[in-house]
């Protein structure tokens, strides 16, 4: 009799039901748990204090689950499913937090590969939380194994699946609405409000991941018309470069390449920097203020090469300036010493005009073994492409490089660049100082190549401009413990932590033949600028009207030179704001119009 009850039990459809979303919900809270990874127990605690948040991200794992039983007719399945897909993706978002301060969009799921073969570089782990996270994960699927075996008909699971469809499109509208993102859902006391890392973890995991849908696709800015941006850019006309001033012109954007002696950090050899500062001294330099920090390279060369302060998926050909450049008879290409898929660049760089690129797969792999290839690889290679091309082509160059070498994490066991970069003055543990040694030890290594590669161009007597920039911020330990070590500043509601969190230098520099062509020493102090308003001052300097895009972007360019998208956060006159004047707002109200549009009507 006992035993008939116990079946019984586990057999009641309701039982079923209610274990399962009572599961269901058990992962939500694990979800939660692993949101973020600064000030963990204090963030967690603030999900539940904001019932909003918390239920905006438990409801889509008790939706999930819900969906699939009615759909299979199995809690353990769709248990397990759910698990899976749930604490997949958190995970994902977790390691990304800590090794690069970015959590998982959904536009990242576009790039699972390249996410896959990156993982290899960084060193995983479990620690106690995860384990029995997953000892947990593992007891509900027992418990709902042996409890919840109720079997429901298969009409009554198709009205269930019903039901939950008719109530997608609602739930839809509220993941995605703005207001609730941005006012209901506030929750700063533990984080900066200028910072969007911290904002998109403090509404947990799983909503933010959802919100972040509508922004992987390419939806026209509000208050577009194609007539409109079609009419400012009608303003201005594509402009030739003239032949006696068609340069070569290279571009070398360096991996995590920063300045750190312009934060006041003292105890630096100061080899790391010096053939770098030498360079500067014979060119025109700035700050060039990125979007990104410690990762996330693709958004500073993709905004440098279109002039694009929002990036599109660009999988079909997209208008750039490497086309224009090419139009203007220019031979296009360049070298990433590193993989083909990393960021898809093998199908985007074509797109994006350049006729040809050099990978691993088919080219630096011969010279490295198969691997990646660091500076003193790519360096002398960039200078015997660009040899082979002069040889046999009378055609102006443009060469696009990245580099690979200064790509993080950094070894905190094993010197790999030498000892004594940074002053050991007993304030570091030995595993802070490895790591340093080995960023600012290749920091010294990649001055030693541009001192080489510059000096082959300072010799030549062909006309060549050199564009030299940094992509991002090193990573520097998790949580930025070395940035904090060191004292420098990171706060985004001041302008100085706004500039030392994102911006790196840029570099314009020209040979003696090049400024004899152009008419220009290039040399001096440039304003701050984003990447996508660096080309417009290399055309400035060498004294190129330019596509009509560039051309309707001066203007913008001259009084808000940063604009920076994770932030909201704007440089205009000098000024950090997020309240633009009205002439400014004006400007950047028809950009984002001009460069929409721009994307879309590509020119063959």
């Amino acid at each position: 009799m006992k035993k008939r009850k116990e079946s019984k039990l586990a057999n009641s459809r309701a039982l079923t039901l209610v274990l399962l979303a009572l599961a269901a919900v058990c992962l939500g809270v694990l979800s939660l748990w692993f949101a973020c990874v600064d000030n963990r127990t204090a963030m967690f605690i603030s999900y539940f204090t904001h019932p909003l948040i918390a239920a905006l991200n438990l409801l889509p794992v008790v939706y999930l689950a819900l969906l699939l039983y009615f759909m299979t007719g199995r809690a353990g399945l769709s248990y397990g499913i759910t698990a899976v897909l749930t604490l997949g993706l958190t995970a994902a978002s977790f390691f990304k937090l800590t090794f690069r301060n970015d959590p998982m969009m959904f536009e990242d799921i576009l790039l699972i590969k390249e996410a896959g073969n990156m993982a290899g570089k960084y060193q995983l782990f479990l620690n106690k939380s995860m384990l029995l996270a997953i000892v947990l994960v593992f007891l509900g699927w027992v418990v709902l194994h042996f409890l919840a075996r109720g079997r429901m008909p298969l009409w009554p699971r198709l009205g269930g699946v019903a039901v939950l469809l008719m109530v997608f499109l609602p739930l839809q509208w509220l993941y995605a609405d703005a207001n609730t993102y941005t006012n209901r859902t506030r929750n700063e006391a533990l984080i900066s409000p200028w910072s969007a890392t911290q904002v998109y973890t403090s509404k947990g995991f799983l909503y933010p991941f959802l919100y972040s849908v509508k922004s992987a696709s390419d939806a026209p800015p509000e208050g577009y018309s194609s007539a409109a941006a079609q009419s400012i850019l009608a303003a201005f006309e594509d402009a030739d470069i003239p032949e006696e001033k068609k340069v070569d012109l290279i571009a070398i954007q360096l991996e995590a390449y920063n300045d750190f002696t312009k934060f006041g950090v003292p105890d630096l050899n100061p080899a790391v920097y010096e053939e770098f500062h030498k360079l500067e001294a014979e060119g025109y330099t700035g700050n060039l203020v990125t979007n990104i920090f410690a990762g996330g390279t693709v958004d500073t060369e993709r905004c440098f090469l279109t002039g694009y302060s929002r990036l599109g998926s660009f999988r079909a050909p997209t208008n750039s300036y490497a086309w224009y450049l090419q139009k203007q008879g220019y031979y296009t290409e360049g070298s990433h010493s590193c993989y083909a898929w990393f960021y898809n660049r093998e199908n985007i760089n074509a797109n994006l005009g350049l006729q040809n690129y050099y990978y691993v797969e088919n080219y630096y792999g011969a010279l490295t073994g198969g691997g990646v290839g660091f500076d003193a690889v790519l360096f002398p290679e960039m200078i015997k492409l660009y040899e082979q091309h002069k040889e046999t082509s009378d055609q102006p160059y443009f060469g696009f490089n990245v580099t690979y070498q200064g790509h993080g994490p950094y070894d905190t066991d094993v010197l790999w660049w030498g000892d004594g970069w940074v002053v050991d003055d007993g304030s570091c543990t030995r595993e802070e100082l490895n790591l340093m040694n080995n960023y600012f030890g290749s920091l010294k290594d990649t001055g030693d190549h541009l001192k080489t590669f510059f000096d082959y161009y300072r010799a030549s007597d062909q006309p060549v401009v050199i564009v030299l920039f940094g992509d991002h911020n090193p990573w520097m330990g998790d949580g930025n413990s070395i940035y904090h070590l060191l004292g420098i500043d990171l706060d985004l509601s001041t302008k100085e932590g706004f500039l030392n969190y994102y911006a790196t230098r840029y570099l314009i520099w020209a040979n003696d033949a090049a400024r004899e062509a152009l008419g220009n020493d290039f040399r001096g102090e440039g304003p701050d600028l984003s990447p996508n308003f660096l080309m417009n001052e290399v055309f400035k300097l060498c004294g190129w009207e330019g596509p009509a895009y560039l051309q309707a972007t001066n203007a913008v360019a001259e009084q808000v030179p940063v604009i920076n998208t994770p932030t909201g956060l704007y440089l205009e006159d000098g000024v950090l704001t997020d309240a633009l004047t009205p002439e400014g707002a004006a400007l950047i109200q028809d950009y984002e119009s001009l460069q929409y549009f721009w994307r879309k009507h590509f020119d063959p």
